[in-house]
């Protein structure tokens, strides 16, 4: 018997985020309502307080306004153009995560803060890329933590990829110089690249990060090839902070948003595609390797706002 699809996984994950978002909405235009200046305001806020922020809210209030002020507007209504007007935002950044065959291995360096889910993410990707037919060799990087490059190992042994591995405090720009060196004896398709969770207002930390991108752009120019941030969702509007300070420190080119079945605070996405337009690859509403999936914006913003049917 199949299992839920990715729509109703989708819908589900985002269940808590479209839930505040449709209570407040409703809130605002129960029965109907004339778009005026109270109104706009009050959803406005309403779109904040879903972690949405104070900029995109005000760029989706007045998306919505250029049509509709004035007019009388029904909730449904309201979130159906904040759905289009959200996918508009989301578009641009919508990109798969894809590997130039012209570049073995091609190097993914994953990168974030503490808990995020930046191991689970690389054994996923790893999943798939191993279901593409592509051979993968994984990295160990996070050197401090010894619960994680056992989790690396498991997912290793899982999906068929060697993983390499030192010791506990080895240093890291020294491993993956390794790691690629063995990627590239043996041929790898992709070699994926853990890092250790950093706070991003640790100095020492970010210059170990640094280092690390050093040492694989003395391999070659364009290394690594992408550079990913996993940043996870119940974190809110931390995550521009984070965002901000990873992409200036070591150049992040693309975004996995994780842990979206487990927070209100969904909107967070829209606020990360509206001030960076960074690349979002995938995202996460689930445990299991299914639950990681491309991002789709029109999916993302109708499930946002609770306009999904039941598949």
């Amino acid at each position: 018997m199949a299992g839920p699809s990715w729509f109703e996984r989708l819908k589900r994950g985002l269940a808590r985020s479209s839930a505040r978002l449709a209570d407040g909405i409703q809130g605002v235009f129960t029965g109907k309502r004339r778009l005026d200046d109270d109104a706009l305001e009050e959803l406005e806020d309403v779109l904040i307080a879903a972690d949405l922020g104070p900029a995109t809210a005000a760029k989706l209030t007045a998306e919505i306004a250029k049509s509709r002020f004035d007019k009388e507007v029904s909730a449904d209504e309201v979130r159906r153009a904040l759905a289009e007007a959200a996918a508009d935002i989301l578009r641009p950044v919508a990109e798969p995560l894809t590997i130039d065959p012209n570049k073995k291995p091609y190097v993914i360096l994953v990168a974030g803060v503490n808990g995020t889910g930046k191991t689970t993410t690389i054994g996923k990707l790893a999943k798939r890329f191993r279901d593409e037919g592509k051979s993968v060799t994984l990295c160990a990087g996070d050197t401090f933590r010894a619960a994680a490059v056992e989790q690396l190992r498991i997912w290793g042994e899982r999906t068929g990829a060697p993983v390499v591995a030192g010791s506990t405090g080895a240093d890291a720009a020294g491993l993956v110089f390794d790691a690629y060196s063995q990627a590239t004896e043996n041929g790898s398709d992709v070699l994926l690249i853990d890092t250790a969770g950093r706070l991003q207002n640790k100095a020492d930390l970010m210059a170990e990060l640094e280092k690390i991108h050093r040492v694989l752009s003395k391999r070659g120019a364009d290394l690594p090839h992408r550079t990913l941030l996993v940043l996870d969702a119940t974190v809110g509007q931390n995550a521009l902070s984070q965002a901000q300070v990873f992409r200036d420190s070591v150049n992040v080119n693309g975004l996995i948003v994780t842990k979206l079945d487990g927070t209100a605070k969904g909107g967070v996405l829209i606020a990360l595609a509206e001030k960076f337009g960074l690349p979002v690859h995938a995202i996460g509403v689930g445990e299991t390797a299914e639950d990681l999936r491309a991002f789709d914006p029109d999916q993302f913003a109708s499930s946002l706002m609770g306009l999904i049917d039941d598949a």
